[in-house]
């Protein structure tokens, strides 16, 4: 008897992991349930291509049709606007190029709002004004939503790779649902605090990124002007004190690097008019808080004059051609 049920105690415990483990499979499947794209740019397309990749349904809309036609040849359902995206997904992803866009798209006669369903998770993963993410997620709550806050860093190469930084902001409570989500599309997913702390974390990293370039570039010209090849110049800064993300990762000289848009006539990667508008984020920001920010305020001014000047749709790494046809050269 005890033999019995001994074996009766093995086949049910067998039994309990057997259903534990279809529990967590349906668990697993449910949770690919679809999810909305909005905004299928230069970083949209990838990141959008990334969930699909681990396995999210995809149903996205964009205010170019040509941009959604990679998209649909690789299985995404393609919609006409954000508020039918909203209709069918309780999942939304946002990547779109500024404030106006992002208030059009949640709040406009198409957007979002106009038939969220209530308790939808809603991310946006655009970089704009902290007060519009803000905006965005009262209206949200109104609607019965959840709004997040979740720009990215890391560009194009990033985007496609899978290995985006995700600053994000918004409840706690919802972030493990958030994540998720990005870790399909980024390598770090950072918990920077409540609705609009994501885009502090981006404005400011931004506004370095735009200062840092800036002085790789002069510095890069400067030891050309002097005579030094720019490949050793590149390889002596990077094995010492000056080195930074823009000499090693991302040099903005032709020929150091291959696989950058230096090396591509400055085409693709992040443009000039969008660090433009990043660097304005911060300049209001910082006139807000009274932050004195006089670098971040001349790398402003010198990316403005670059989209003035024929450089509006190159890769932010123009700036050393920039100075270059400053001088003459």
């Amino acid at each position: 008897m005890a033999v019995l049920l001994r074996g009766s105690r093995c086949l049910v415990g067998k039994w309990h992991n057997h259903v534990n483990a279809v529990q967590v499979s349906i668990r697993s499947m449910a949770s690919k349930t679809q999810v909305g794209f909005i905004g299928l740019g230069n970083m949209g397309n990838p990141m959008a291509k990334n969930l699909m990749k681990h396995g999210y349904p995809v149903i996205a809309s964009d205010v170019f049709p040509e941009s959604c036609k990679e998209l649909q040849e690789l299985g995404a359902q393609i919609l006409d606007n954000p508020a039918d995206v909203a209709d069918k997904a309780d999942r939304i992803i946002t990547m779109l190029p500024s404030s106006p866009n992002v208030i059009d798209v949640y709040t406009g006669p198409n957007g979002i709002l106009k038939k969220v369903k209530k308790g939808s998770l809603l991310i946006d993963s655009s970089t704009i004004d902290p007060a519009v993410s803000k905006e965005m997620a009262v209206a949200a709550e109104k609607m019965g939503a959840v709004f997040m806050d979740a720009p990215v860093s890391g560009g194009v190469g990033a985007a496609t790779s899978g290995k985006l930084t995700f600053m994000v902001g918004g409840p706690e409570a919802e972030f493990n649902a958030t994540k998720e989500l990005l870790t399909c599309m980024g390598a770090n997913v950072v918990y920077c605090g409540q609705v609009g702390t994501g885009q502090a974390a981006k404005i400011c990293n931004n506004m370095l990124l735009a200062i840092g370039m800036i002085g790789t570039a002069e510095t890069m010209n400067l030891g050309i002007r002097l005579g030094l090849d720019p490949k050793l110049l590149a390889k002596i800064l990077n094995m010492s004190s000056g080195r930074c993300w823009s000499s090693d990762t991302y040099n903005p000289v032709p020929g150091v690097m291959e696989g950058v848009p230096s090396a591509n006539n400055y085409q693709g990667g992040f443009g000039t008019t969008l660090m433009a508008k990043d660097l304005g984020l911060a300049q209001n920001t910082a006139t807000n808080t009274k932050t004195p920010v006089p670098l971040g305020s001349l790398a402003h001014q010198i990316y403005r004059m670059m989209c003035a000047r024929g450089y509006a749709s190159k890769d932010f790494s123009a700036v050393f051609q920039f100075l270059r046809d400053e001088e003459g050269q």
